[in-house]
């Protein structure tokens, strides 16, 4: 079964943006497009059809937004396979429920009801937490000139030992033609003092080859299965956020994974990839894995 790419649609800029980079990114992994917009009209009619002519303003509004994003994915790239639905939910019940059967859930920074003063709309951020599939959270500077970097991104945490992130990463990386950059951020323990200079070289030594170990391993299997992706390490010292932050300044797409939380639905996003969504230059993609 192929499963589709899955856009959630408003209307509003955000959205658009969002609805461009989706159908750019359906075209390149050849996956069907299906377009979602959650709107909750039929409740109010009892989904019963109305007896009179005219129909109901909210259910207009959906028609027009749904038909008018359709098209402009089609113009956009004809080749690409486009759906659409209108689902009686709220946003993150409607998308969330898109999500359960599909190969990554494409979403704004903000929709149309969010305050324009907010850095990530709370549907996306919901979509990040909760959904079961990769989420890709289109934001950033540099989408006007979309593709022209030319690299993608991998921030690699602790537990990323043949992560679904790594590999999301690596594909990412193959069907684009470019080459991947791991990332390993390092920190030395801020309880960790040290006066002789020779011992405080060793320590920071220490620190500098754990980090560069545990992106050995996060690696190793990809590379075995993805030997023609041209792929770069780096190990920096500094918060993750800060050196996620930096290298999305000139990538086209930053993939962090998330870990699920036991006996929870929800995901651990923590501070790095709360930082990377609300202020990343580039679109983020939050990949769900187990620990």
């Amino acid at each position: 079964m192929e499963l589709p790419l899955v856009v959630g649609v408003d209307g509003s800029e955000f959205s658009l943006q969002a609805l461009d980079w989706a159908v750019d990114e359906a075209a390149l992994h050849g996956l069907p497009l299906h377009l979602v917009h959650a709107s909750r009209w039929e409740r109010y009619e009892g989904g019963r059809p109305s007896l009179g002519t005219d129909r109901p303003t909210k259910e207009e509004l959906a028609g027009h937004i749904t038909a008018s994003s359709a098209e402009r994915a089609r113009l956009r790239n004809p080749e690409v396979r486009v759906s659409s639905e209108v689902l009686p939910d709220d946003a993150v019940t409607a998308l969330l429920s898109a999500g359960r059967e599909a190969f990554a859930l494409v979403t704004g920074s903000r929709g149309r009801s969010e305050l324009a003063g907010m850095l990530l709309g709370s549907v996306s951020l919901s979509m990040a937490g909760r959904a079961t599939c990769p989420v890709i959270v289109v934001r950033g500077a540099g989408l006007n000139q979309r593709g022209t970097f030319h690299r993608i991104v991998l921030g690699v945490g602790d537990t990323t030992e043949g992560s679904a992130a790594v590999r999301f990463a690596f594909r990412e990386a193959e069907v684009r033609g470019c080459p991947l950059f791991a990332v390993r951020a390092w920190r030395r323990p801020a309880h960790e003092h040290v006066d002789h200079p020779l011992i405080a070289d060793d320590a920071v030594q220490v620190h500098e080859d754990q980090a560069s170990a545990v992106l050995t391993d996060a690696l190793n299997q990809a590379v075995r299965d993805h030997s023609r992706t041209v792929w770069h390490r780096e190990v920096i010292e500094g918060p993750a956020h800060k050196v996620l932050l930096n290298k999305s300044a000139d990538a086209d797409l930053l993939v962090v994974g998330a870990l699920r939380q036991h006996g929870h639905s929800g995901l651990q996003l923590g501070r790095v990839i709360h930082a990377l969504l609300h202020h990343s230059d580039c679109p983020v993609a939050v990949i769900p894995q187990r620990a």
